[in-house]
């Protein structure tokens, strides 16, 4: 049987701009997943991982116009979003790099032994390893930062761990770009170059998941996709961990008091953020809680002149631009829904922004309009009108978990530490990775901080996916007890010939 090729394609046009290879057999990726599995012991030299790091993020930037002009052509993203993107790609594997030279990721902790307690404590010695081959499945809608040199791969590498990505369809040439870029990184700082490898194909990320190689899998997609992958890592003979972001509406709640303090930033503010990446950022505000009135109906307006002011936009792929006019169009025709801007086709290739409004007593039970509760990838928000606070604080009840969660608060309610203001903040915190106070949840910055996660769907593990805590995704604990100082890993013993930051508890 013939090999299925694998093509570019300009989402602005529709049409192919050259093969890149093509489909991975099952043979290929166990030949991927066995090259990688390895280099292990390459990979066990930290000063040599950090190098390494260092050296690709050197090599994507000094081909950065090359990168960025290849996914531009493959994403119609455009240069200035992607010249940022590539800096934060970048600047996360130097940081990854600075994170392995430090060592505190190891978690050392070393109780002495002492037999006056009950019961008696033996001397325990602790730190994490890394788990083995992991598998990366890349993002459609950040082509860098959440694809092949992303995020997954560069805190994955940075725990010893070799990598197997499994390219998006969307970027081909870009993923293979990259990922040769990350291989030759690795040849120069001494690794083998298959401490790193891209497949791409359906059916290879299948292959990936099931490979009794494979420790360990990072995904960011869609409910659909991840929760199926998700399935299989779940029912292999042995289970790995599979961290998976999926989906999420990012809801926001505007009190009637911010309402009333500056309407027109707020819904200025809100139209920015809701055509950032032409509404395809997985932190985008899908459903937004406004109060019903006079000042609800300002933000509106101002949400309204702001997003008619924007131009079309094209979309990642011609099934995404389809699957947003086809959402978007279900949504605008259940009951009570209305669209004060029109979201849908702008052209052959293009679609425009609005938002749709809804009265929240629409939502208050099951039925039809729990398709509102559900994230419509593209330029697009729901604005849901409330009657007052209990009618609100019901809604976000029935929410499911999510990656970011926003409160637009007047200066009365932060400063003053309202009680109501306090009871929000609990409230959202149940069902959100991030909580935001009078911002923007696009935009996340790559800091020790971040958590880029949230309950499910938003993700089907606990960890984060951006700074530096997401290293933690790829290790385990090992705890050593009573075992001679010759014989502990270099890590744990009594002189620290590495320098490495430890708790010690005991005398």
């Amino acid at each position: 049987m013939a090999a299925t090729p694998v093509w570019s394609v300009d989402p602005r046009t529709g049409k192919q701009r050259e093969q890149v290879g093509h489909e991975a057999t099952a043979r290929e990726v166990d030949e991927a997943v066995r090259a990688a599995h390895a280099t292990r012991g390459a990979l066990a030299d930290r000063t040599v991982r950090a190098a390494f790091l260092r050296a690709a993020a050197e090599l994507l930037d000094g081909a950065a116009a090359e990168v960025i002009g290849t996914a531009d052509a493959e994403t119609a993203l455009g240069a200035p979003r992607l010249t940022g993107e590539l800096g934060r790609t970048t600047g996360q594997l130097r940081a990854f790099a600075d994170a392995v030279d430090e060592g505190a990721y190891l978690d050392i902790l070393i109780d002495r032994p002492d037999t006056s307690l009950t019961p008696p404590r033996p001397e325990l010695r602790r730190y994490k390893v890394p788990l083995g081959v992991v598998a990366v499945y890349a993002a459609s809608n950040f082509p860098l930062a959440f694809s092949v040199p992303g995020g997954d791969t560069a805190s994955a590498l940075a725990a010893g761990c070799p990598v197997v990505v499994k390219a998006h369809p969307d970027h081909p040439a870009t993923s293979a770009l990259c990922g040769a870029l990350l291989r030759r990184a690795a040849v120069a700082a001494g690794l083998p170059a298959d401490v790193v490898a891209v497949v791409h194909g359906f059916d290879a990320g299948v292959e990936l998941v099931r490979h009794p190689l494979v420790s360990a899998a990072g995904f960011t997609g869609s409910i659909r996709g991840g929760r199926a992958l998700f399935d299989a890592a779940a029912a292999r003979p042995v289970p790995i961990p599979f961290h998976g972001e999926l989906g999420s509406l990012n809801p926001v709640v505007v009190t009637p008091a911010a309402a009333a303090e500056r309407a027109e930033e707020i819904g200025g503010g809100l139209a920015g953020s809701v055509t950032l990446g032409v509404g395809q950022f997985c932190v985008k505000p899908g459903l937004v809680l406004v109060p019903a009135g006079a000042d609800g109906d300002r933000l509106t307006e101002a949400l309204a002149k702001a997003l008619g002011q924007t131009g079309p936009g094209v979309l990642l792929d011609h099934r995404m631009r389809d699957a947003f006019i086809a959402g978007v169009r279900e949504r605008a025709a259940l009951p009570g829904v209305e669209a004060p801007v029109t979201p849908g086709p702008g052209g052959e290739h293009t679609v425009t922004a609005g938002f749709l409004t809804v009265p929240a007593s629409r939502l208050a039970g099951p039925g039809p309009h729990e398709l509102l509760l559900e994230e419509c990838f593209g330029p697009v928000t729901v604005l849901v009108r409330y009657e007052d606070q209990g009618e609100a604080k019901a809604l976000l009840d029935r929410l499911p978990g999510n990656l970011t969660a926003t409160l637009h608060l007047s200066t009365a309610e932060t400063e003053g530490a309202s009680a109501g203001a306090a009871e929000l903040v609990e409230r959202v915190t149940a069902l959100a990775g991030r909580v935001v106070v009078n911002g923007w949840p696009t935009g996340v910055a790559v800091a020790p901080a971040q958590h880029h996660g949230g309950p499910y769907p938003a993700a089907t593990s606990h960890s984060t996916s951006v700074g530096g805590t997401a290293i933690e995704r790829w290790l385990r604990p090992v705890a050593y007890q009573s075992v001679p100082d010759a014989l502990l890993p270099a890590e744990l013993r009594e002189a620290n010939p590495l320098g490495l930051p430890r708790r010690v508890t005991g005398g």
